[in-house]
């Protein structure tokens, strides 16, 4: 009943201003996927992995996105349908429609009222982040109301108090849990340059009766040594500050959140305070060497968490339910090989440090070195990477990159797969990339890399040959080979080379785009925006539309 309330309030409202006399200004953009399942039992994407390639055969997705600004009046909704989707849940299908956001937004001088959907986050959003993460079916709107005060052009306040969107299993619904939260954020200029910001938050999670009870009922099941007293309430205290010295900049943050009921690694129950600690510094500097023409950037971070998941109910499983933000502190590749071996964060426990020197020799030539180093509290490896790439524009119409990876990757731990038959994936993956510029319209793009592994499912090759004619097509083949068949993760591939060919074709035409695409792709860990989930193997056809208005 609740969301066709909504529905029938978003609707009257759009409709009172669309007819009113003064005129507003309408935008908005709509996007929707199809995908045809194909089987293809010899790489493992079969009804097992993805009930789609029984009876279901195909899945779409589609949201269609509106804003409307009239007199200080922001309003914005958002449609969404998912018919035999996997996109929320890889081995899973979700059909479901209906109000996926929606929101009623006006200033009035300084401050700033929202009712209904919204995203925000305070600081890095380690305390929290609202977001959604379209290309892996993600959505952490918070339902409520928020309040923005600008005390001053360098001085904001903001709190909200409202439940997050529902999971994968209720997708258009609330979770019942309630969160509020409180941020202030102040700048200072000092008459050197240096800019200072700090700031400071406060966020609250407080549990339903359903969810307690099912909570005493399971601690009660525990042995008496490990039983606690759960309780209704959970806060994090954070502050944050971010600091500019001429080429130099420091940023730091610590978080700290009260005990509450969480999980380990094996969901097992226990009852801990947790933390979070973050650093880094910065260096920049252009107009290097004698002819001025190289420049150098250096970038370090450093992140501490121990026993800091923080999500609406202890329930909440996989990506469902996240309150906080931490991305994956290892490098973020968009090579297909470089890519295979991310990093989640571990919010039981990790610590680690990455770090990246980009050097610039010239206008024409650049070098890239980048170090990543994550261990959990106990000192075990999880991951780390050595990547170096060099960049070469070679004339007008030439250019290039070639590099290196090596990484170690905890299987174990980011995969959930037994430590008593695997270990550590070792890689070291060469690869490079020659452009091609025919002329101001058309250029050819050809990219190389080479997995070298032992572990996991062996060695893999992947090549892509893509050509773009500005602004309308792009068109690409490629095929990642599993050269070096390796089986004891998943017998149930078939001991053998295996291709994994992709053909994709894309045409924009002014803000609209169309893609076709046939594809196989192997079973791993995929990530956007530093957010990773474990997905199974593909095979079959996805189509997109994409349009903004």
């Amino acid at each position: 009943m609740k969301k066709y309330i909504t529905t029938a309030v978003v609707c009257f409202l759009f409709s009172s201003i669309a007819y009113s006399q003064d005129k507003g200004v309408l935008s908005g953009n709509f996007q929707t996927n199809f995908s045809v399942f194909v089987q293809d039992s010899l790489i493992g994407a079969t009804e097992a992995a993805s009930p789609q390639y029984g009876k279901q055969k195909s899945s779409s997705e589609s949201w269609l996105f509106l804003n409307y600004d009239i007199k200080g009046f922001h309003l914005a909704a958002r449609y969404d349908l998912f018919n035999n989707s996997n996109l929320l849940n890889p081995s899973g299908a979700f059909t479901g429609q209906g109000l996926g956001f929606w929101q009623l937004k006006k200033s009035i001088g300084d401050l700033e009222i929202t009712a209904g959907s919204f995203y925000d986050q305070f600081g890095s959003g380690a305390a929290f982040r609202a977001y959604e993460s379209r290309l892996i079916g993600t959505d952490f709107a918070i339902e409520g109301v928020r309040a923005k005060y600008k005390v001053s052009d360098d001085f904001m306040i903001k709190a909200f108090t409202g439940k997050q969107k529902g999971s994968q299993e209720s997708r258009f619904e609330t979770s019942p849990q309630i969160l509020k939260g409180l941020n202030a954020e102040k700048g200072f200029t000092f008459g050197n340059g240096t800019v200072l910001s700090v700031g400071a938050s406060t966020v609250n999670r407080t549990l339903d009766e359903n969810t307690m009870s099912s909570l005493v009922t399971e601690i009660n099941s525990l042995p008496l040594e490990y039983r606690f007293l759960p309780k209704y309430n959970v806060y994090i205290m954070n502050g944050y500050f971010n600091l500019a010295i001429k080429d130099f900049g420091f940023n730091g943050e610590y978080n700290y959140k009260t005990k509450e009921s969480i999980r380990d690694n094996l969901g097992g129950l226990y009852n801990s305070n947790g933390n979070l600690l973050i650093g880094g510094v910065s260096y920049s500097k252009r107009k290097l060497g004698k002819e001025k023409k190289g420049g150098i950037g250096i970038n370090a971070q450093y992140r501490r968490i121990e026993d800091f998941p923080f999500k609406v109910t202890p329930y909440a499983q996989l990506l469902n339910g996240i309150v906080t933000y931490q991305p994956s502190l290892s490098r973020q590749a968009s090579y297909r090989m470089l890519a295979r071996y991310q990093a989640p964060a571990q919010f039981t426990g990790e610590q680690g440090l990455q770090a990246e020197l980009m050097y610039s020799f010239n206008k024409k030539m650049n070098i890239t070195l980048n170090y990543s180093d994550i261990k959990d509290l106990d000192g075990e490896q999880l991951f780390s990477e050595q990547f170096v790439q060099l960049e070469r524009k070679i004339n007008r119409k030439w250019k290039g990159k070639v590099g290196l990876q090596m990484v170690t990757y905890n299987q174990a731990v980011y995969e959930g797969k037994d430590p008593n038959k695997i270990d550590n994936v070792e890689t070291v993956t060469p690869f490079f990339e020659v452009t091609y510029k025919a002329n101001r319209k058309n250029s050819i793009r050809f990219e190389s890399q080479m997995l070298n592994t032992e572990q996991d499912l062996g060695s893999f090759y992947h090549g892509i040959l893509e050509w773009n004619s500005s602004p309308h097509f792009t068109v690409a083949l490629s095929d990642m080979i599993n050269i070096n068949p390796v089986r004891i993760v998943n017998p149930t591939l078939a001991d053998q080379v295996l291709h994994y060919p992709s053909v994709f074709v894309k045409y924009n035409i002014k803000t609209t785009s169309f893609t076709a695409a046939y594809v196989k792709q192997v079973e791993g860990i995929n990530c956007t925006g530093g957010i990773c989930r474990l997905e199974p193997a593909f095979s079959g056809f996805r189509f997109t539309l994409a349009s903004q208005f």
